[in-house]
């Protein structure tokens, strides 16, 4: 771990041809001076650092017992200055349940709160254009699966994720 403690981010990793599809959708659609990352569904925004071998370790467990959570691209979420696509999927909310159990007593107010999981493929930018967005989308969004293939650990330095670590599902 480096020396300076950076907070760890928990997030779902997509199957490539929907991390494909939504990064694209993301690239198109994100004020690009503010788009530092790839599309994301993010668990947890912030775990204390100090647990990051613990969490590795739990979370390492939990994928190799688990096979891959069925998921769906089930609408889009108005953000007021964005758009998210809501992803839609029982089993990873059992997968985020457990984990939450685990780090209960560490997470912060915001990883408490329910869970929505969604992916942001507009955020920042004016309400104008965010309504304008989620008017086109919606004329031609349609249903589909989502491939989730494993979870990873991040550190936040304020910029670009720091990978920390990646736990795939078992197979089917």
């Amino acid at each position: 771990m480096p020396a300076d403690p950076a907070p760890i981010i928990v997030a779902a990793l997509l199957a490539p041809a929907d991390l494909a599809w939504l990064d694209g959708l993301r690239r198109a659609h994100f004020p690009p001076e503010r788009n530092m990352l790839p599309a994301h569904l993010t668990l947890f925004h912030h775990l204390p650092p100090s647990i990051s071998a613990e969490a590795r370790q739990r979370i390492a467990r939990l994928a190799r017992a688990s096979p891959p959570p069925v998921a769906r691209a089930s609408g889009l979420i108005p953000l007021g200055r964005g758009v998210a696509i809501r992803i839609t999927s029982p089993d990873l909310e059992r997968i985020r349940g457990d984990l939450a159990e685990d780090f209960a007593g560490l997470l912060t107010p915001q990883d408490q709160a329910g869970w929505r999981p969604h992916v942001t493929i507009q955020n920042k930018a004016s309400p104008e254009a965010a309504r304008t967005l989620l008017t086109e989308l919606r004329a031609g969004f349609r249903e589909r699966p989502v491939g989730i293939a494993g979870i990873a650990t991040y550190f936040y330095r304020g910029g670009p994720w720091e990978p920390l670590s990646r736990h795939m599902f078992a197979g089917r």
